[in-house]
């Protein structure tokens, strides 16, 4: 079986479609969710779908003693879902190109330290962007700058607010992220 460790800081959308994607496939399996936030709405879905959380701070986070833990858990690819903290170098080198992370825009624009959620959005929106979209890509030691696994474009009005880009870009994360870390578990192109 697969194992994947899904860290998380907010509400946990992603999570949830994650879990429900692999709920019937027996090669797959969520060995944890990690949280950096205790009152992170994912924490309270990890529960519900009966997934160990670990609630991690930054002492614990940046410990080698962390790697050991998931290692441990024979977890196969970390999954960042929303999950806003840069990875330490521990963690990058205990999991060579097998950390991933959801960006919700098309890298290499609007990506980097402060652009996550919202902020990425508004951004998009300020700067009258036709289309925005989805990047899936490699995590390394900077914010956004692994080598990218896959982009999804969707196209923009130009009446659309940071919230109507938003939605857009909520289809194309549940669309396509679940289906991108099978391909990336069982090797598919």
């Amino acid at each position: 079986m697969r194992k994947l460790a899904i860290f998380v800081s907010g509400g946990g959308t992603n999570l949830q479609r994650i879990a429900e994607y692999f709920a019937n496939d027996s090669r797959v399996g969520i060995a944890c969710v990690v949280s950096n936030n205790k009152d992170a709405y994912a924490n309270k879905r990890a529960e519900n779908l009966g997934i160990p959380l670990i609630l991690i701070d930054r002492q614990k986070f940046n410990d080698k003693a962390f790697s050991e833990q998931l290692k441990a858990m024979d977890v196969d690819l970390i999954v960042l879902a929303g999950f806003l903290w840069l990875i330490p170098q521990h963690l990058i080198d205990a999991f060579p190109n097998k950390i991933i992370n959801i960006h919700p825009a098309l890298l290499p624009k609007y990506g980097g330290k402060g652009f996550y959620g919202h902020h990425v959005h508004e951004a998009v929106v300020a700067a009258h962007e036709k289309e925005s979209g989805i990047t899936i890509h490699y995590v390394n030691e900077r914010y956004d700058s692994g080598d990218i696994i896959f982009q999804k474009k969707v196209a923009l009005s130009a009446t659309d607010t940071p919230d109507d880009v938003a939605a857009k870009i909520h289809v194309l994360e549940q669309e396509n992220f679940p289906v991108v870390i099978e391909n990336l578990l069982f090797d598919k192109k």
